[in-house]
């Protein structure tokens, strides 16, 4: 006999991607200002410029590469385990390397496809569909 699972709801959801989001923007603004440091030590104040103007543009790619990791690795991040979510494929045993990268890039590029899950039965969002995948409450 197979177990219901319990969907993960928007506001769990909601706040593990906030927690994942500061966690990467912390340390990616740490590497940044480390990086400055440097630059200016150095005395190539160019660097540090492009690195600061470029944040915008590398920060959604930084996001999708630490959740496309941990999703694969591990079926969730830091955040996630905190709040006891996990993503699940919805067809298979195991969430694939691109199942995980589909749904890290479209979550990092197009975060506002997460209202879907306020409507859909299942609570997908936009890269849950295309991903097929879902994110469910489990035991810490």
């Amino acid at each position: 006999m197979r177990v219901p699972r319990e969907y993960a709801g928007p506001v769990s959801r909601t706040i593990a991607y906030v927690l994942d989001a500061v966690i990467v923007a912390v340390l990616f603004t740490g590497a940044t200002a480390v990086a400055g440091v440097i630059a200016a030590v150095v005395g190539v104040q160019e660097i540090s410029r492009a690195v600061a103007s470029g944040y915008l543009l590398v920060l959604p790619a930084l996001l999708a590469a630490y959740h496309a990791l941990f999703w694969a690795l591990a079926g969730r991040t830091p955040a996630m385990a905190l709040l006891g979510l996990r993503v699940v494929a919805v067809r298979s045993p195991r969430l694939s390397w691109p199942s995980a990268i589909v749904r890290a890039v479209v979550l990092a590029y197009f975060p506002v496809g997460a209202v879907w899950a306020l409507v859909d039965r299942r609570r997908q969002a936009v890269h849950d569909k295309l991903a097929r995948t879902a994110m469910i409450r489990v035991g810490h």
